[in-house]
């Protein structure tokens, strides 16, 4: 099926691919659906887009590119939600907000897309450290691969 999107016009998507987000996202909880658009094999960022509306699309990419340490736990009721049942079925995005001059680019570690990605389940998860994990933690910082 062809969808349209914020970032890359008209795509081709496979139905099997599409995410479900049970709540949606926090500020668009009436979308429920999205698809993880790559965009090179060699960039750890990726576009998360609606496959409900075209404007609803946001820039992410793999945390542990750009914070090596970055971790956190998932909730019993995270895991229940996510259905998941095995780490290996977790991959994790935070949303980027890029600026003209990339290393002034910021990355939300406070709340991490959380995808259980053998279920196409999703849930943004909002963590409760934000010392630890800044909403706006600046990827000219970081110390990650993504650097």
């Amino acid at each position: 099926m062809n969808i349209k999107t914020k970032f890359l016009g008209e795509v081709e998507i496979e139905q099997s691919e599409i995410l479900t987000f049970e709540n949606g996202l926090p500020g668009f909880q009436e979308f429920t659906k999205f698809i993880l658009l790559g965009l090179d094999t060699d960039l750890p960022i990726a576009l998360l887009q609606s496959t409900e509306k075209e404007q609803i699309g946001f820039v992410v990419g793999y945390p542990f590119a750009f914070k090596h340490d970055y971790a956190f736990d998932l909730s019993e009721e995270d895991k229940e939600q996510l259905q998941l049942e095995d780490e290996s079925e977790v991959a994790s995005y935070t949303v980027l907000t890029l600026k003209e001059n990339f290393a002034d680019s910021t990355i939300n570690l406070l709340a991490p897309i959380v995808i259980n990605t053998k279920q196409k389940i999703g849930k943004q998860i909002v963590l409760q450290d934000s010392e630890k994990y800044p909403l706006r933690y600046k990827i000219g910082i970081a110390k990650g691969s993504g650097k």
